[in-house]
Order: structure tokens, then C-alpha cells, then sequence
């Protein structure tokens, strides 16, 4: 008894002595001449209602209903102060970036009015009161936990020129909190208030309130708060820990004053419910989408962490996935990365200019239908750094003005959103196409800005890989160019060799077999050895081409001709069969085209050549039904020299066969699916190019 009436006195010279602290720094700072600003008036009335408090605790103790109250009223006016600090003066925008986080520790303070009603008229024991101490507590912890994130965050947010003057007042502010916090957690374990700590309250709050009141009469009007990303989620973390255990605890009171039946049957429905709903709504990616979008909307002014976004941009690039993803691959998923896309596309330009699909990142039905961007698309990227918002674009409103529709896997219906320009020094290198995210919204100036940036970023990782390709291009020509000098040095040799051979032959007259045979054989292989050494020099393109009309049937034939017995394709004719193109080059194409497609046919299966055409154009189909070509190989490999299927090629036959269908103004075009084959389409001009005067001579002819 006598330690207890001890600790009351000291509690009754503590909270007086702080009462007394409190009005004396509110009447220094009512006469500081400075500006009222809004800090400083909260701060005023934080040390008057802290005073009050202090006042009623000293002459009622605090068990009283009315003490409680005051309490109330007291961190209220705290969290005011909080809130116009990080106002800073009258910038709005910061206070409304934490308004949410600061709302609910209102709203959690303001239940003590609940509890201390419920406890003042319902007169329900010991037990019930014991109860909502504990619950009052909690409610307390809570609010007091919350309210340190947000000090922290706004000293670590403060510049550093003004860090300096916010020490002071998050110094005060944190003592204050982490001395409620340690006292109402005592209060919780013990089910009662611990006498030694509440007598210590009023020193502490006298003590923390003299920096504060200093702080609050300097010139702090220059302070601005940099709101952290991560304050929100930290307070609203907290703030729903300490939710759930105030829900735990007000739930195991009701439990205990069931029934025991009835307290068990609630707790199995309950842990039910509870478990249902984690495992419905937690990992739902699309809830998680959807407390992001919502937070980043009204908590901050920046959608975006643009360190975040960067580190994670020069991961993705510079580490890739686990199985080594190439290039083409880490381009569309970085760039989905950043606006929470599911998916994404990339596009490349191909020799003509033409957008084309080169790499899908989770969208593998978009191969099944898109071979290109359209033109129009593909022409306004070329022309204009331009973020393509597909909604704008659709309803008109796009910077390029009236355009044409869409293609269905483009259209409104599709999961098609955004198309992203990549440019390198004003160099179009590709573009990524990204998919809707799951919660969807409007692109804005932020999405614009980041999304530019990034893909100039990602241009230029597109452009290195292109120019070193073209660098190992160079060389392998260099090496090649080497090999073929030796080649014919030895074919020239050996051509020599065979002449001198031929012509020594000749003694062996007496000998009409002999000399028969021998001349005819030697005649033969000096004949194949320089129409080798002339077809090899045509990789220097000495021999421009001859353009003339060519009887696509007939030249077929003699191609057919040529593969002997080993022909089993089927020519299939339709419209006029003639065209104007080089007719020793077009059967050189054939040739490679046809053989390879042999060589990827399984054994006997067929190679269908079929030929279209009319005044205006011509074409050549040349199908097979073997393995097929995957979209990488066709993209990097089918026209890159020296890469080549087989063990004994050079991988330049389709390599020449386009060259020389491109120096006659044609075009050599290919499909090809994995499993089911391949078709190399050769486009050439139509008859109606022939000059007027040339073809009337050769009609009169």
C-alpha cells in the first residue's frame, strides 16, 4: 500500500508539472512572431489539449471516464500535427498522398469512444471490463504504431536542407509514441494500467514537448516532404496486423462468453471461412493488380518507382530468365514488366520495311494470327516517337488523324493495348506490342514518358546485337571469300593439269580404244571443271542479269529435267505462265529452292511447284511436306551464310536463290510450320513491264 500511494504522488507532481509545461510552451509559442501556418496551429492546439489531459489525469487517475476522453482528444490532435507536417505549409499534394493511412488511425482512435461507452453503460463485471481494457489497448498499440511508420517516413522523406528541422519535431513526436506504445502494450500483457509507468507519463510528454514547441517556433515554412513509395504500404501493412489481432482478441471475449458447444462450433466456422477466403482472394494476381493500381491512383502523385523500374529493367536485360532467354525474348518482357502486361509481342522490320512478328512472351496464340503490324501502323512508327494508345487509335482520336480499322487481333475486342516504338537515333528497330493488364486503365503522360525512354533503352541493346551480327557477318564473308580463292587456285590447277593430260593423251594414237575413252572422259571433266570455276565467280557479281520473257512451264520442265529420276514433284499450272525475269538465275534459284526442299522431305514424299500468275505478276510456289522451320530459324538462320542444315552444305543456297531473285525485281517469300512443312513463294514481274517496242518486235518475230 505504502509503494502504491508513492507512485500516486509522484503521478500527481508528474502529469501537473506536464500540464504546466504544456501552457507555458503554447502561451511562448502564441507570442513568437511568426506567420500561423498550419503546423504551428496544430502544434498550439496539440499543447493545449495535451495540457487538458495532462490536468484531468493528475486530478481524476486513469481509470476515469472523462481521462480517457481527453486521451482521445489528445492524439487526435497529434495525428493533426502529423498530418499538417507532412502538408508542408500549402502543398496539398503531400497531405493527400498519406490522408488514407492518417484517416484510419483516425477512425481506429475515434472506436475508444465505442469501447469507453460501451464499458460506462453496460455493466457487465469484471470480466467485460477486463475486456475492453484489453481492447482499448490494442486500439492504442495500433494507432501508436501507425504513427511512428509515419514519422519515420516523413524525416527519411524530408531533403536533406530541410532534414534539419524536421529532426526536432520527429524526435519529440516518436518519443512520445514509442513511451504509449511500450506502456499500453504493458497494459495489454497485465489486464491492468502499470502504476510505475503511468506514473512516469506527464515527465515524459513534459520533456519531449519543450524540442517540440522550439521546432514549431522556428521558420520551417521552406519544409517539404518527398513522399516515399513505400510509406503507404508499410502503414497500411501495420495497420492490418493490427486489424487482424484486434479481431482475434474481440473474438476470443465473445467466444469465451458462449456456450462451449456454441464457442467451438464458432471457432471451427470460423477458421473455415477465414481459410476459404486466403486461398480465393490472396493469391488472386488479379486482386494484387488491383491494391496496386488503387494505391499508386490515390496515395501518389508517381505511379512508377523509376529506380525500381530501372534496376529491374537492367535485370531483366542483363540476366535474363533462368534458361538463358535470348535477346528477342527479354525485349517484350521487360517491357510488359512495367505496365503489369500479362504479355507482349515484339515486332522487327524485315528487309522491306514491314513490321514482322519475331518473339511472343506468354501470347502463343498471337503466331496463329499475326504475321506483321499493319502498314499504316508500322508507317506512322517510322515517321513519329510516338506511344500508340490502341483505344485512342480506335475511336479517331490518335495523332495520326482519320486511320483505317483495324485487323481483328487489333480490334477493340482483343487483348491488344498499347504498341511501343523502338528507336535508336531515329532508326526504327522494332516495336513491342503489349496486352491489356489485368486491371485495366487509361494510359497517361506517365505511361508515355517511361515507356519511350524504355524503349529507346531497349533500341539500342537491339541495335548492338545487330551491328555485332553484321561485324560476325563480315567476317565469315572474309573467310569465305579466302576459302574460295583456294578453292579455284586448286580447280585451276587441276584444270591444267587435265589439259596438259588431254594433250599428252595424243601420243597414245596407235591405241584407238584408249585414246577414245581417255579423250572423251578427260573432255568431260575439264568441261564440268571450268563451268564450276564460272559458277563460283558469281558471287562476285560480275554478270548483271538479263531480263527477258521466260516461259515459267517450260523452265520448270527443264528444271524437273535436270533431278533425273529423283523428281517426284507435281507441277500444278494455273493462268499465264510467263514472266520477265533472268532466265539463267530464275533456274539457279530453282534449283536451290527445289533441293533443299528434297533434302527436308522424308524419303519419296512429293515437292509441289505450282505457278500463278497474270500480265501483272508471276508467281512460283515450291511446297514441301517436310520438318519445317520454327519462327527463330527463319528470323536469324535461314538466310545467314554459312549456317546450314546439313553436314556438308554451305547455307548459302537460300541466301543466293533470294539475291538472284531480288537483282531481277522479284521477291522470294517463305512460311513454314513446325511439323508440316515449308513454301517459298518467288514473286517476279508480269509481261505488261516489257517495253512496248520490245515486245511488238518479238510478237512480229
Amino acid at each position: 500500500m505504502a509503494d502504491a500511494g508513492l507512485w500516486h504522488v509522484i503521478a500527481l507532481a508528474s502529469h501537473t508539472v506536464c500540464a504546466a509545461a504544456c501552457a507555458l510552451a503554447a502561451i511562448w509559442l502564441c507570442r513568437r512572431p511568426l506567420p500561423w501556418r498550419r503546423e504551428r496551429i496544430a502544434g498550439l492546439f496539440a499543447l493545449c489539449l495535451t495540457g487538458v489531459w495532462a490536468g484531468v489525469l493528475a486530478a481524476l487517475g486513469p481509470a476515469a471516464l472523462v481521462t480517457a476522453g481527453a486521451e482521445v482528444l489528445r492524439n487526435l490532435s497529434w495525428l493533426a500535427l502529423v498530418h499538417a507536417l507532412f502538408a508542408g505549409g500549402v502543398d496539398q499534394e503531400s497531405a493527400r498522398k498519406v490522408r488514407f493511412v492518417i484517416v484510419s488511425l483516425v477512425f481506429v482512435e475515434l472506436l475508444q469512444g465505442a469501447v469507453l461507452a460501451a464499458d460506462a453503460l453496460i455493466d457487465a463485471g469484471p470480466e467485460f471490463a477486463a475486456a475492453a481494457l484489453r481492447v482499448s489497448s490494442l486500439f492504442h498499440m495500433l494507432v501508436a504504431i501507425g504513427a511512428l511508420v509515419l514519422l519515420h517516413n516523413l524525416y527519411v522523406g524530408a531533403s536533406h536542407r530541410d532534414r534539419a528541422s524536421t529532426r526536432w519535431v520527429a524526435i519529440s513526436l516518436s518519443a512520445l509514441w514509442l513511451f504509449e506504445l511500450n506502456y499500453y502494450a504493458a497494459t495489454w500483457l497485465s489486464g491492468e494500467f502499470p502504476d510505475q509507468i503511468a506514473a512516469l507519463r506527464g515527465v515524459v510528454v513534459a520533456i519531449a514537448f519543450v524540442p517540440l514547441a522550439m521546432a514549431l517556433g522556428a521558420d520551417v515554412s521552406a519544409l517539404r516532404f518527398r513522399a516515399s513509395r513505400k510509406v503507404a504500404f508499410r502503414s497500411l501493412s501495420l495497420l492490418l496486423i493490427g486489424g487482424y489481432l484486434l479481431a482475434m482478441a474481440g473474438l476470443a471475449r465473445v467466444l469465451n462468453l458462449m456456450e462451449a458447444d456454441g464457442a467451438r462450433l464458432a471457432q471451427v466456422g470460423f477458421l473455415v471461412a477465414l481459410l476459404t477466403v486466403m486461398a480465393l482472394w490472396l493469391p488472386s494476381e488479379r486482386f494484387r493488380a488491383w491494391l496496386k493500381v488503387t494505391a499508386q491512383k490515390h496515395l501518389f502523385s508517381h505511379r512508377y518507382d523509376y529506380r525500381a523500374e530501372w534496376l529491374r529493367l537492367a535485370d531483366t536485360i542483363g540476366r535474363g530468365g533462368e534458361a538463358g532467354d535470348a535477346l528477342h525474348l527479354r525485349v517484350p518482357k521487360a517491357m510488359a514488366d512495367i505496365t503489369e502486361s500479362p504479355s507482349a509481342a515484339l515486332f522487327l522490320p524485315d528487309p522491306e520495311g514491314t513490321l514482322v512478328l519475331a518473339e511472343t512472351w506468354r501470347w502463343p496464340t498471337l503466331a496463329d494470327d499475326v504475321v506483321s503490324l499493319p502498314d499504316q501502323l508500322a508507317g506512322f512508327l517510322s515517321q513519329n516517337d510516338y506511344v500508340i494508345d490502341l483505344e485512342q487509335w480506335r475511336s479517331g482520336k490518335s495523332e495520326a488523324g482519320d486511320v483505317d480499322p483495324l485487323p481483328a487481333w487489333l480490334d477493340a475486342e482483343s487483348a491488344s493495348w498499347a504498341i511501343v516504338p523502338l528507336r535508336h537515333f531515329d532508326w526504327l528497330q522494332g516495336a513491342v506490342l503489349l496486352a491489356r493488364p489485368l486491371i485495366d486503365r487509361q494510359l497517361d503522360w506517365e505511361d508515355f514518358d517511361l515507356l519511350k525512354v524504355v524503349g529507346r533503352q531497349l533500341a539500342s541493346y537491339l541495335a548492338e546485337q545487330a551491328g555485332q551480327h553484321a561485324l560476325m557477318e563480315a567476317a565469315r564473308f572474309d573467310e569465305f571469300n579466302r576459302r574460295m580463292a583456294f578453292v579455284l587456285h586448286d580447280i585451276k590447277n587441276l584444270a591444267s593439269q587435265l589439259s596438259l593430260l588431254s594433250h599428252n593423251a595424243q601420243r597414245h594414237a596407235d591405241n584407238p580404244a584408249f585414246r577414245e575413252d581417255m579423250l572423251k572422259t578427260l573432255g568431260t571433266s575439264t568441261a564440268k571443271l571450268n563451268g564450276l570455276i564460272q559458277r563460283l565467280g558469281r558471287y562476285g557479281n560480275q554478270r548483271a542479269p538479263e531480263i527477258e520473257r521466260v516461259e515459267l512451264a517450260a523452265l520448270v520442265g527443264d528444271v524437273a529435267a535436270s533431278f533425273g529420276p529423283s523428281w517426284q514433284g507435281r507441277v500444278s499450272i494455273t493462268g499465264d505462265e510467263a514472266a520477265m525475269a533472268d532466265r539463267e538465275g530464275l533456274e539457279q534459284a530453282l534449283v536451290h529452292l527445289i533441293q533443299n526442299a528434297f533434302d527436308a522431305s522424308p524419303a519419296n514424299a512429293p515437292v509441289c511447284v505450282a505457278i500463278d500468275g497474270d500480265h501483272i505478276g508471276a508467281s512460283i510456289d515450291i511446297v514441301d511436306v517436310g520438318e519445317g522451320m520454327d519462327p527463330a530459324f527463319l528470323r536469324d538462320k535461314l538466310y545467314a551464310p554459312f549456317v546450314s542444315s546439313k553436314s556438308d552444305g554451305f547455307g548459302i543456297g537460300a541466301l543466293e536463290a533470294r539475291e538472284l531473285i531480288r537483282a531481277m525485281g522479284g521477291r522470294l517469300l517463305v512460311q513454314s510450320r513446325v511439323g508440316l512443312g515449308t513454301r517459298f513463294t518467288i514473286e517476279l514481274v508480269g509481261v505488261a513491264s516489257e517495253p512496248v517496242d520490245k515486245k511488238l518486235s518479238r510478237e512480229a518475230a
